[in-house]
């Protein structure tokens, strides 16, 4: 009888959800505080303490000072904004004519790309590391953005949101005389703003997180991005977890920060709005 009220109801949902968020949120908490602790607290303790008895910069200092962060986050930048640019543009061209245009073996072309999200990325990893060494790029930032110009959950992605567009604002650019390229550009991009927003985080997330690729691609230091940079002070620490945590949030806040700006975007687009009932 109890679940039968409203407000008991209610309060259950919450109470899981809270439940679910606290126990997700958890590492991410206890990564936080371990990065403020000084050398005279036990981040071991049990039960643990999430917040630091003494705060202090200390630890981030340390890892900025001692170790190129500066290098590695600017490594980072680049190669996750072109990234993100590249597979945003090969993406939607690609996109485009499976979703508006008619070819023979279209839907054949798009079930075979789409086949492909099931491939993990290790089984192509080896092929993709000698093409690349093949091309030169080994080494590069390029290098490093090479597997990444596009992917089949970007043109999935993208093909759905341009098949959402209504034919009303392609007939009538088409009666202004525009070309398919300026269509593709002035009407059916930004009428999948938001669409292009999701994948952009995705890909800035994919990007920006990436470890294994660059591990195997890089092999210059100065070359190194933030999560190479991260591995690297276990090593240089003899694993003292407060600089590695600090070295981690340094890494991850970038991401955060970014997902806050721009979750707001990430809304049902609305392209209709440029048609008269």
């Amino acid at each position: 009888m109890l679940l039968k009220n409203p407000t008991i109801k209610t309060l259950l949902m919450y109470g899981v959800l809270t439940s679910t968020a606290l126990v997700t949120l958890f590492p991410l908490l206890w990564l936080v505080g371990t990065a403020f602790k000084s050398q005279t607290e036990n981040i071991f303790q049990s039960p643990p303490q999430l917040l630091p008895a003494q705060p202090t910069f200390d630890n981030f200092v340390t890892v900025w000072q001692t170790n190129p962060f500066g290098q590695y986050l600017f490594n980072s930048t680049i190669v996750a904004v072109l990234t993100v640019c590249l597979n945003l543009i090969f993406c939607a061209l690609a996109a485009y004519p499976l979703a508006r245009l008619s070819f023979p073996g279209r839907d054949w072309i798009f079930t075979a790309i789409v086949t492909t999200i099931m491939i993990p990325f290790q089984i192509v990893m080896i092929p993709l590391y000698i093409l690349t060494v093949q091309i030169g790029l080994r080494n590069t930032y390029l290098g490093m953005i090479f597997p990444s110009l596009a992917s089949a959950f970007g043109i999935f992605l993208l093909r759905q949101a341009f098949l959402g567009v209504p034919k009303e604002l392609e007939e009538a650019a088409r009666m202004d005389g525009c070309s398919e390229l300026g269509l593709w550009w002035n009407i059916m991009l930004p009428a999948i703003r938001p669409a292009l927003v999701t994948l952009a985080i995705f890909v800035f997330i994919g990007a920006w997180s990436d470890f294994l690729w660059p591990l195997i691609v890089i092999q210059d230091e100065s070359l190194y991005t933030l999560p190479l940079g991260v591995a690297k002070l276990a090593g240089t620490f003899s694993l003292d977890w407060r600089l590695v945590a600090a070295g981690s949030v340094i890494s991850i806040a970038p991401v955060m920060i970014l997902f806050l700006f721009l979750q707001r975007y990430i809304v049902p687009t609305d392209a209709g709005s440029g048609v008269k009932g």
